[in-house]
């Protein structure tokens, strides 16, 4: 709080800061300020960053679903 006797300082609203705040107005505090908080990544962008990060998975992946596509394709075709 500021002290009533002293001048407001230049371009400020004297008392402004002498307002109660509502209740339940404040806002959260993070339990790591330093660290902004980050929205949850989709599964589509994390299998992409996984992918360009390692190939190698993208093309296992597209070997196993093919092999198991064929597999599928094999029993319907009996």
């Amino acid at each position: 709080m500021s002290d009533p006797t002293q001048s407001p300082q230049p371009g400020k609203e004297p008392g402004a800061d002498d307002a109660p705040a509502a209740v339940g107005s404040e806002e959260p505090t993070l339990a790591h300020p330093a660290a902004p908080p980050t929205p949850a990544a989709a599964p589509a962008d994390v299998i992409m960053a996984a992918a360009q990060e390692r190939p190698e998975l993208a093309v296992g992946a597209a070997f196993a679903g093919g092999l198991v596509l064929a597999m599928i394709l094999k029993r319907l075709a009996r």
